[in-house]
């Protein structure tokens, strides 16, 4: 298992062990575990991964979370791959620059991936209401998937929702306390 907690100008964060500070919000814990498969392909990738929250009934990012793609591409060539997760980019992502500071970060490596936050300014300001958590993963010459997992916010009872993925992502598994 891999466990990052972020700084404040960094590139390796995302939705993860999270301490809401509002006061809507009280002192609730939120965290999003996802499997990145390791694949048996000629050229393998590293998937690239987006995380964000929609309203039910919504189809456009209420927020984004985070977005793992290949950084060390000279001239942000990653970025352009950034399209490849077709419904991230409709929800929002054409209109994100990129490199985002406390979103975007570095494709993952096949494992677990646990990610902690301290405070996500974007969920702190979040209407009540019902989410849906969105998980795209797409990788260079590789599938495309994407798996939902919903959410009640803010959070003031026990949530659990898991998803499994069939190709490019594996378990995905959201547990939130208040």
């Amino acid at each position: 298992m891999t466990s990052f907690t972020p700084r404040t100008a960094t590139t390796a964060t995302t939705l993860g062990l999270l301490t809401l500070g509002s006061a809507s919000a009280g002192a609730a814990t939120l965290q999003l575990t996802l499997e990145l498969p390791r694949l048996s392909v000629a050229e393998y990738h590293k998937p690239y991964v987006a995380v964000w929250l929609e309203k039910d009934g919504q189809p456009n990012a209420a927020a984004q979370l985070a977005v793992w793609y290949d950084l060390k591409k000279a001239n942000n060539g990653g970025a352009k791959w950034l399209r490849d997760m077709r419904q991230w980019w409709r929800a929002g992502g054409r209109d994100l620059t990129v490199p985002a500071d406390g979103v975007t970060g570095a494709t993952r490596s096949p494992g677990e991936q646990v990610l902690h936050l301290d405070q996500l300014p974007a969920l702190a300001r979040l209407p009540a209401g019902q989410y849906t958590v969105v998980v795209e993963a797409a990788r260079e010459g590789g599938g495309r998937e994407v798996q939902r997992l919903p959410l009640t916010w803010p959070i003031q009872a026990a949530q659990q929702a898991q998803a499994q993925g069939t190709h490019e992502l594996g378990t995905l598994q959201l547990k939130a306390t208040p």
